[in-house]
């Protein structure tokens, strides 16, 4: 890990009896839905957990623990918690300003593009994409793949609906990404939400899909997966990365974000840093 996730994945020290409790409850969680976080960043799965017992008040994870085994809907709940939906559309401008002109150019030669947008959340990102695909003239040819391991935020993403209080932030954003159109053109408003344009879905398939315990489904052009990682163990990292690799195609593009990095994984080797620092890597 670099030193920016060393910052965010700051280690928890818990106790013996509550490290015992969390290795019981993420057991439990494994065996009674086939969703694993046993090898997720502790710091973060701890926080989540943490402020579920505040919420709910409850004292300890075994009394959680009980509820998950006992009680409908907890296992549910828990499972949204941990999920990692903080998101934005075109965030970190720049990635997308460096992908429309240095990635674009080469996807432009192929008859066909596939891209896979891995823990796409409730969907801002890939719209992003697919608007920036639209200008540039390659929307009507590509294929996104939008996947997440929560069904509930894949339901909000196939919406296309936003906040209307975020599209000052999101039309931001879209100019310094080097947007070429009026964002508004993209989206019709009521008094609460905007809901981008159904062109922009016609091209997104959205799936249900778990990064750790899943296998590669396609091959793909180009892999994007910004902002997830850093809440895996290296060990997990690892794992994913390997799942990337294989489902990349010869000289495929893996967009990671910007607190992410290869350089401590096994698969590092095989890929060139085609943009370092928007942290494009293009593989051998």
């Amino acid at each position: 890990m670099n030193n920016k996730q060393l910052d965010i994945n700051q280690e928890v020290l818990l106790d013996k009896k509550t490290d015992l409790e969390l290795d019981l409850l993420l057991n439990t969680i494994y065996q009674l839905s086939s969703f694993d976080f046993r090898q997720y960043a502790r710091s973060s799965i701890y926080r989540r957990i943490h402020n579920r017992m505040k919420m709910d008040q409850i004292p300890t994870i075994s009394r959680l623990l009980e509820k998950v085994i006992h009680e409908e809907g907890v296992l549910e709940q828990l499972l949204n918690d941990f999920s990692i939906n903080v998101t934005e559309m075109f965030r970190d401008p720049s990635f997308f300003q460096a992908f429309r002109t240095k990635v674009v150019p080469i996807l432009r030669e192929y008859p066909e593009i596939r891209i896979w947008h891995a823990g796409c959340a409730t969907g801002e990102e890939v719209f992003s994409m697919a608007i920036l695909l639209k200008e540039e003239g390659l929307l009507d040819k590509t294929i996104l793949y939008a996947t997440d391991m929560n069904e509930e935020v894949l339901k909000k993403a196939k919406q296309g609906a936003f906040s209307l209080l975020k599209m000052k932030n999101y039309t931001k954003n879209y100019l310094q990404a080097g947007g070429t159109h009026a964002f508004s053109e993209y989206y019709q408003t009521d008094h609460l939400y905007a809901y981008f344009h159904s062109d922009l879905l016609k091209n997104i398939i959205f799936a249900q899909h778990n990064l750790v315990t899943d296998q590669s489904f396609n091959e793909f052009h180009v892999i994007i997966c910004r902002n997830v990682l850093i809440y895996f163990t290296t060990e997990l990292q690892n794992q994913v990365q390997q799942l990337f690799f294989e489902s990349l195609g010869e000289k495929g593009f893996l967009g990671l974000g910007d607190k992410e990095t290869l350089c401590f994984t096994k698969t590092m080797a095989a890929y060139t840093e085609f943009v370092p620092k928007e942290k494009i890597y293009q593989k051998n």
